[in-house]
């Protein structure tokens, strides 16, 4: 995609850190000189169209049913209008959080956020792509670091960035939306091919901890391998193994609570390297998690509820609900999420985790949808359970986790192709927002973009995250 691009013919150092040296015929200025910051209040309430900033970008929410925190009154959201920037520079030190967005629509945020207004003659994409750049590489994270988890207007506008000719910053976005239509559609087929492996693994799990398959050296007394069956009285279960016992979540655990986050998130209560929180965002494929992107200081941990390790963990709000995962380390975990500690004489904890994996449907129709779907303490202790014996246990999830391996192994090459194809992209951004490469001729000679009806469909590349209540 970038053979052939060569460097500028000459440079000048920028005296912006990330930046290094930019070409000779750019200017580096502070952004207030290009953009306006503003806050106006929704206080009349005459916008209804209500906007979100998530790792998908700026989307359109539902007041209704919408995705993530919402406010007690509209009336204190922001107006934003098309072709406006918006910052999310709070929590600082959360480093797995969207941070800018392109306005597309008219609409209202929140207040929370910073606001900037294009001048006439910018070209908003390119400074754009420029402000993607420093949130991919985590610049606002690292300028926010410490004791400063929150970056506000005048920062904004006092942040120097790179202005090329008007010329050159339309072919630097002309040529960064062709590369990224490539890429997205690239990185769209890998997670299509993921859900269907996803797919494959869950009906091996579904069919194993439900009596649906016949496990090895799962027998009865008599040395039987095909058991006489039993209703489950569960709808979507049916008929299980009759020597299996049904209960519920409570009784084979011996405690689920629900996490929590330290009071008023100040900065002193998170530390690189220090105590695993999980939020949502943590939990991926795998069974087991990995260390959390948050971790909490000694002052954070006295803030939470500290759970010992191998525990299980199981998101109960948010568009995530019904997600399981098992925490090998001792952790903590934010309000979203149910920590829960089977009772091991009676259910073994990897069966128990592969076995609330089938419950997410469940959980998503039983869950109640006020603003958002959520699965409450008493809900999650109620929910049913297939009890086979110990033994049974213990064969179902070596089984599982046998017949699981080659689509396992799959995901984990996708997701890796697909991460090196992210890495590529924030590579390339950095080069070209920052005049490592000239691409002025090379967007010369590309097609016409697609019109809006022959693009490719608009589909997320992330997984929804939940927004932070402001």
């Amino acid at each position: 995609m970038i053979e052939g691009l060569k460097p500028y013919a000459e440079y000048k150092e920028s005296g912006v850190p990330w930046m290094g040296h930019v070409p000779h015929k750019w200017r580096v200025e502070r952004t207030k000189w290009v953009f306006r910051c503003a806050k106006e209040l929704n206080v009349s309430r005459r916008n209804t169209n209500v906007l979100s900033l998530t790792l998908r970008g700026v989307v359109n929410n539902n007041p209704d049913s919408p995705e993530g925190m919402v406010p007690k009154d509209y009336a204190t959201y922001q107006l934003f209008r098309k072709h406006d920037l918006v910052f999310k520079l709070i929590d600082l030190e959360n480093i797995r959080t969207s941070r800018v967005g392109l306005v597309h629509e008219d609409g209202i945020m929140s207040s929370a956020y910073v606001r900037l207004i294009p001048s006439k003659d910018a070209n908003v994409r390119f400074f754009y792509f420029q402000f993607f750049d420093l949130y991919t590489r985590a610049v606002f994270n690292a300028l926010g670091a410490g004791v400063r988890s929150t970056l506000g207007p005048t920062d904004l506008g006092e942040l120097r960035i790179a202005i090329p000719p008007p010329d050159e910053q339309a072919a630097i976005v002309r040529f960064l939306d062709h590369a990224n239509r490539k890429m997205e559609g690239f990185i769209r087929a890998k997670r299509k091919l993921i859900g269907l492996l996803n797919e494959q693994k869950q009906a091996i799990i579904h069919r194993a901890v439900t009596g649906k398959d016949e496990v090895k050296r799962m027998k009865d007394e008599n040395g039987n391998s095909s058991f006489p069956k039993k209703p489950s009285g569960i709808p979507w279960i049916g008929d299980i193994p009759a020597h299996w016992e049904v209960s519920q979540l409570r009784r084979v655990c011996r405690r689920i609570k629900t996490g929590g986050t330290p009071k008023g998130a100040d900065a002193s209560f998170f530390e690189s390297g220090g105590f695993n929180w999980h939020t949502p965002s943590d939990f991926r494929d795998a069974i087991e998690l990995a260390d959390a992107s948050r971790q909490l200081s000694s002052l954070g941990v006295k803030e939470v509820t500290v759970f010992p390790s191998n525990t299980i963990l199981m998101i109960g709000i948010g568009a995530t609900i019904g997600k399981v995962s098992i925490s090998r380390k001792p952790c903590s975990c934010n309000q979203q999420i149910n920590a829960i500690l089977p009772n091991t004489r009676l259910v073994r904890l990897e069966f128990l985790a592969f076995y609330l994996r089938t419950l997410r449907s469940f959980i998503v129709d039983c869950g109640k949808f006020t603003t958002m779907p959520i699965i409450n303490q008493d809900e999650t202790k109620r929910l049913p359970v297939l009890i086979p014996p110990i033994s049974e246990q213990v064969e179902i999830a070596k089984h599982i986790e046998k017949a699981s391996k080659p689509f396992t192994t799959a995901i984990a090459r996708t997701e890796r192709e697909i991460a090196l194809m992210q890495e590529y992209r924030t590579r390339l951004t950095a080069d070209l927002v920052t005049g490592k490469l000239d691409v002025r001729a090379a967007a010369a000679q590309l097609p016409a973009p697609p019109t809006a009806a022959a693009a490719d469909p608009d589909e997320p590349l992330e997984e929804p995250e939940a927004e932070e209540s402001e």
